[in-house]
C-alpha cells in the first residue's frame, strides 16, 4: 500500500473539502453559542432536564438530488438518525426544507423522505417547500433525546479507535454512498441503532462519531481535533468490504458507520456488541497525545494531518463550563 498516495487522495477529496468548509462557519458563528453547548459534534447537545435535547440539520449537495431524488429523501431522515445515534440518543422527530422546479421533481424526494421515517419509525412532522425553485435543493432537521452522551470531544490518549460499519450493502453509483439500509429489515435498522445509546448508558463508551462525507479518516480526524488529541488510523484494519479498494473505501459514506473512541478495558465488550447484531468492528488505530494523525500500514507511517498547524473544520477542544 502506498501510504503517501492514499493521504494525498484523501486531503484532495471531496469529502475533505466539504468539511474544510465549516472551519469558517464556526469561527463566524461560535461567539453566538452557549459556554455549555460546544461546535463540532454529530448534534448540538442542548441540556434538558435530566438528559439532552439534541438538534442537528444535513444538507444536500445539488447534483446528489439531481441524480438520486428518491435516495436523497431517503437519506435526509437516515444520516440524521444516525448523527443522533452517534451523539447516545434516540430520535424524535424530523422536519424538512425542499425545493424543486415543480411538484413531479419533488415526488421522488418526498417519498424517499415518507420510506425512511417509516422504516426508522421516527415521523416527519412539518417542513418547507418550494416547488418553483431553478433546482433541487434538500435539507433536513433533526431532534432527538439522549440520557448519557457520546461526543466528540471526551477522546483520550490511550484509547481504542474502534470503526463499526454494516458491510451488508452496496455503493449507489455514481455517489461515494454505500447502502446498507433500504433493503435491510426495518426491525435490524433500529435495532443495530440502539448498539449506541446503549453503549453510552452502560458507560463502555464516552466519544463517538458518525462516518461522514469525509470517510472513516476524515471522521476520526474530526473526532481528534475536537478532542484536542492526535492519533494514528491502522489503515489495514478498517473493516471493509471485499473487492473495494482502501482508496475509494476510506472515501466512502456508509449507512451505518461509526467511529469511537474506547477505554481499553472496554474494548472486547463494545467489539462483541457490534459482532452480536453482524456489523463489522474493529480496533482501527489508537488516540496519542498531540494534534497528528498518522496513516499506518505494518511499519510504514505518514502523516495525514496537523491540526494545529491546520485547522480541520476548526473544532478545536475547549473544555466544557461546570
Amino acid at each position: 500500500m502506498n501510504l503517501e498516495a492514499l493521504a494525498d487522495t484523501l486531503r484532495a477529496s471531496r469529502g475533505f473539502a466539504h468539511k474544510r468548509d465549516i472551519a469558517g462557519a464556526v469561527a463566524r458563528l461560535a461567539c453566538g453559542g452557549s459556554p455549555s453547548i460546544r461546535n463540532g459534534d454529530d448534534c448540538a447537545a442542548i441540556p434538558d432536564g435530566d438528559g439532552f435535547l439534541l438538534f442537528a440539520i444535513e444538507g444536500f449537495v445539488e447534483d446528489f438530488v439531481a441524480q438520486m431524488p428518491w435516495f436523497a429523501g431517503y437519506c435526509g431522515v437516515m444520516v440524521n438518525v444516525s448523527d443522533i445515534a452517534a451523539m447516545g440518543g434516540r430520535a424524535v422527530a424530523v422536519t424538512d426544507a425542499l425545493w424543486s422546479r415543480d411538484a413531479a421533481s419533488a415526488e421522488p424526494v418526498l417519498q424517499g423522505l415518507a420510506a425512511a421515517a417509516e422504516r426508522y419509525g421516527v415521523p416527519v412532522v412539518g417542513g418547507h417547500t418550494n416547488q418553483r425553485a431553478p433546482s433541487g435543493q434538500l435539507a433536513v432537521s433533526i431532534v432527538g433525546r439522549a440520557k448519557r452522551l457520546l461526543t466528540s470531544f471526551d477522546a483520550r490518549p490511550g484509547d481504542a479507535l474502534i470503526m463499526a460499519v454494516d458491510l451488508r450493502g452496496e455503493f449507489m453509483e455514481p455517489q461515494p454512498f454505500w447502502n446498507a439500509s433500504t433493503s435491510a429489515p426495518a426491525e435490524r435498522l433500529r435495532a443495530d441503532l440502539e448498539l449506541l445509546p446503549a453503549l453510552a448508558e452502560a458507560g463502555l463508551c464516552k466519544a463517538a462519531k458518525d462516518i461522514s462525507m469525509a470517510g472513516a479518516v476524515g471522521t476520526m480526524l474530526m473526532l481528534l481535533e475536537a478532542s484536542g488529541v492526535g492519533g494514528t488510523s491502522d489503515v489495514a484494519a478498517v473493516p471493509r468490504p471485499e473487492g473495494v479498494a482502501i482508496e475509494r473505501w476510506l472515501q466512502a459514506f456508509p449507512s451505518f458507520g461509526f467511529v469511537l473512541s474506547v477505554a481499553p478495558a472496554h474494548s472486547t465488550e463494545v467489539l462483541a456488541r457490534f459482532a452480536a447484531r453482524g456489523i463489522a468492528a474493529a480496533r482501527v488505530g489508537s488516540v496519542e497525545s498531540g494534534s497528528r494523525l498518522w496513516l499506518r500500514d505494518g511499519s510504514d507511517k505518514v502523516l495525514l494531518w496537523d491540526h494545529a498547524e491546520q485547522p480541520f473544520i476548526g473544532a478545536a477542544h475547549v473544555a466544557m463550563s461546570a
